[in-house]
């Protein structure tokens, strides 16, 4: 369906294009880049906050892992609870909170008052990030959605890449034992303007009546994802025994919760998660799969470079972060133009950017382990540039195909499963390429060459599973010709919509 027709139909639901859509669109993104950026930007910084806190290797890990685990926790309750409420509200209040545990794990006189810090931090986070897909669909139509989601999804990616090099760069600025404290009180004045704008300019979501939160499937959603992220955080921080019994409870606790919602739609009552936005929203259910693939291939490389680099060759943090920045500026460039794409080249250009990728990661992977080591570094600047590139053409144009067409109503909970799925995969690649990297490490002796190659090449089988989907659903699109795509109207006016309204 064309735009104008997705338009057409919005302007007869009576739509009306809030003045403020763009200057709050951009308070949504400065905090959803903040809560990303909060998931790598930290990696840089452990050693350093190891030493300074007298931490264990697995304590200090949790910094990071605890984050990602309550992050996760929240996105699909979040966003249902911001569907059923105001989105605005949840917003500001998670928002809010984020700055008060950013400033909190700053202010950390210990590893376990950080960690408890950063759990919360983690959760304030999941609750806000939904609600930036959720608002997007409620404040934006037809082809200026698609922009919309553009400077989103770049968001996404970009926050992923410049990670490691904005916490170089804050520990580089930031000198002394106590540098790294100011990874997390850099929040605290972005936030703090960032909660005073989006009070002006963020709009109210409009509720008829009020919203009703399936809690027996908030508990087994929860305690489903729990059950498959805790191994994962576990093996992050070194300890893998005893815990993989959890993976097929959580496949039984999320079944169970898949049987719930059927049945909660079968009655006419709002599911957490409706399940048809991934059998009728056109291109949901492939995006979701392409980006969960995506992230475990791409999100553990940036702390196994930081392992190579600064255990391996003995650099600082910021010369790590600047060894890897070629590939942050690719994706930065990429992204800018890609949003512009995505209606005319469709899933061609996710599967054009998940080639360019492999090839940059490839090359650098082969550069590295082979290449005179004195000079390899600066020799992966191109390829890691191309693979920058292909990044950029992979988040932002998934991201909008998977969410534009999702209706309204249904934005918050669509963003945090989409969001979870991402989380999910980031889990798994940011616990196996380490555990890999480091498992050749212990056989091998010093060989951080081999290792470093051996956990690329595994990131590089999670982007090629992502790559096979992407063109398995291009070449579909391919032959199918102009296919029908589900707008917002299609699902509004199905029979179990009109029987729940």
């Amino acid at each position: 369906m064309s735009a104008s027709a997705r338009d057409g139909g919005d302007q007869q639901a009576g739509y009306e294009p809030d003045p403020n859509r763009w200057r709050a669109l951009w308070v949504t993104l400065v905090a959803g880049f903040m809560s990303l950026l909060d998931v790598s930007i930290v990696a840089v910084a452990l050693p350093t906050v190891q030493r300074e806190l007298h931490a264990s290797a697995a304590q200090v890990q949790w910094v990071v892992s605890g984050y990602a685990l309550a992050f996760a926790l929240a996105l699909v309750s979040a966003g249902r609870l911001g569907d059923a409420l105001d989105r605005r509200r949840i917003f500001l209040i998670a928002l809010s909170g984020f700055v008060l545990f950013s400033a909190a794990c700053g202010a950390a006189p210990s590893i376990t008052l950080l960690v408890v810090a950063r759990l919360a931090q983690g959760l304030a986070a999941g609750f806000m990030a939904p609600q930036n897909s959720a608002l997007i669909q409620q404040m934006f139509r037809g082809a200026e959605r698609g922009r919309a989601f553009g400077f989103f999804g770049a968001t996404v990616g970009i926050s992923s890449a410049v990670g490691p090099l904005a916490g170089g760069v804050i520990l580089a600025l930031a000198d002394g034992p106590d540098g790294w404290r100011w990874i997390f009180y850099v929040n605290v004045p972005i936030g703090v303007l960032a909660v005073l704008l989006g009070r002006r300019l963020l709009p109210r979501t409009r509720r008829s009546g009020r919203g009703h939160v399936d809690l027996p499937g908030v508990v087994l959603l929860g305690l489903g994802v729990l059950a498959l992220m805790y191994p994962l955080v576990q093996a992050e921080a070194g300890g893998l025994t005893g815990l993989w019994w959890l993976f097929p409870v959580g496949a039984v606790l999320l079944a169970g919760f898949t049987r719930r919602q059927h049945r909660l739609l079968a009655r006419g009552s709002q599911p957490l998660l409706d399940p048809r936005l991934f059998t009728t929203v056109r291109g949901y259910a492939v995006g979701a799969g392409v980006g969960t693939l995506y992230f475990i291939g791409f999100s553990g490389i940036w702390l196994v470079f930081a392992l190579f680099y600064q255990h391996g060759l003995g650099w600082s943090p910021l010369r790590s972060a600047l060894a890897v920045t070629p590939f942050a500026v690719g994706s930065a460039c990429a992204a800018a133009v890609s949003g512009r794409l995505v209606d005319r080249l469709g899933r061609l250009l996710t599967v054009g950017g998940l080639t360019g990728v492999i090839a940059g990661l490839g090359g650098t992977a082969l550069l590295l382990r082979f290449a005179p080591l004195d000079i390899a570094p600066w020799l992966t600047a191109p390829a890691l540039f191309i693979g920058g590139l292909g990044g950029g053409c992979v988040i932002s144009p998934n991201i909008t195909m998977t969410l534009r067409d999702v209706p309204v109503r249904m934005a918050g909970a669509a963003g945090g499963a989409l969001q979870t799925g991402q989380r999910l995969g980031a889990a798994v690649g940011t616990a196996a390429l380490p555990g890999l990297f480091y498992l050749v490490l212990a056989h091998h002796g010093d060989d951080y060459r081999g290792a470093l190659f051996l956990a690329l090449g595994a990131g590089i089988l999670g982007l090629a599973a992502s790559l096979a989907l992407a063109a398995f659903d291009w070449r579909r699109e391919s032959r199918s010709g102009k296919a029908h795509r589900t707008c917002p109207d299609d699902v509004a006016n199905s029979p179990v919509h009109a029987r729940q309204s």
